[in-house]
């Protein structure tokens, strides 16, 4: 018998996706295989290395929060706003978090890069949200990335980039 298709409509970097999918294919399988975002990365398939992070807004004015692509079902986002790693650069270029990244060759390889891109980028909305002092800056970078996992070890490269960004980002918060 043919798996029934499911009508979804998920809002990806701020473009409304209405399509019919399986009601098994993965958010990853869908934004790679159909949608042709190849940005977010499959690592591990089973939700550890975090390399698949995108985020998601679950209300329309709600804060975007990680969603793990390679462990949810594309169904599970229907009616929801989804932002890849393709989604943070603006129409004149990067986003300053990308810069940041790039200024502070943040990376080796760049397999986990998205991943790290996406939980900083949310970690950016939730200071505009409720800002922190400075001296709490290393503690929330921990929290918002400590469970990503870089098989090139560059974390000390991407906790200056995102350190970096959360100053740039503090300094221009009221």
């Amino acid at each position: 018998m043919a798996e029934k298709l499911q009508d979804i409509a998920v809002t990806i970097n701020g473009t409304l996706q209405r399509r019919r999918v399986p009601p098994d294919l993965l958010l990853l399988d869908w934004l790679q295989e159909d949608l042709g975002l190849t940005g977010t990365k499959f690592g591990c398939g089973i939700g550890e290395c975090r390399a698949c992070t995108v985020a998601v807004q679950w209300t329309a004015t709600g804060p975007p929060e990680p969603v793990l692509a390679c462990s949810i079902p594309a169904i599970a986002l229907d009616g929801h706003a989804v932002t890849t790693v393709e989604g943070l650069a603006g129409p004149t270029g990067l986003s300053a978090l990308q810069e940041a990244f790039l200024t502070a060759f943040a990376f080796q390889c760049g397999y986990c890069t998205p991943g790290f891109l996406m939980a900083a980028h949310i970690l950016l909305a939730r200071l505009r949200a409720a800002p922190i002092k400075f001296d709490q800056i290393d503690a929330a970078i921990d929290a918002a990335c400590g469970a990503h996992i870089c098989r090139c070890t560059g974390y000390t490269g991407y906790r200056m980039a995102i350190r970096w960004a959360v100053i740039d980002e503090l300094g221009r918060l009221p």
